[in-house]
């Protein structure tokens, strides 16, 4: 368990001195091995939603070609941000494991602590102005979908 952790401390720390984006590293194993690494890539890139989590989700899913991770456990560098956990829990991994915490990162200026209040917020009263329009148009493609025989869940 230690050797992973340090290999996404290892990942973060690279990360940083490389100059590819934030001090973020993970990396996902599955029985006992490494499948995928990540390193935060969002300032290399000019993607806001590549994290290290993020990165490494996709590496792994392409890896394994799934785009679900049972039975694979995280190892991340720092505790994961809030769409980070929602990417975790989308690609159904079974475990995760952090180093650094939330509180740790938000002393260097990467606080998620105001996305966990908007979340929480009704749409009407958020930061981000939210209208809903044209949903009875958009229904068709829910309906199409649903009916659709064969239709892969997730």
């Amino acid at each position: 368990m230690d050797d992973f952790m340090r290999e996404a401390i290892k990942l973060s720390i690279n990360n940083v001195l490389l100059k590819k984006g934030g001090p973020f590293g993970c990396v996902i194993v599955k029985d006992g091995k490494i499948i995928a690494t990540g390193a935060n890539e969002v300032t290399s890139t000019n993607d806001p939603t590549a994290h290290a989590e993020v990165v490494a989700i996709r590496n792994a899913c392409k890896e394994l070609g799934t785009f679900q991770l049972d039975g694979c456990e995280i190892y991340t560098s720092c505790e994961p941000c809030p769409m980070c956990l929602s990417a975790i829990y989308w690609s159904r991994a079974s475990k995760i494991y952090y180093a650094n915490s939330k509180h740790d990162a938000a002393k260097i200026n990467f606080d998620d602590h105001f996305i966990y209040e908007e979340i929480s917020k009704e749409m009407k009263d958020r930061t981000i102005p939210c209208e809903q329009v044209l949903r009875e148009e958009a229904l068709e493609a829910f309906e199409l979908w649903y009916k659709l025989e064969g239709n892969i869940k997730y």
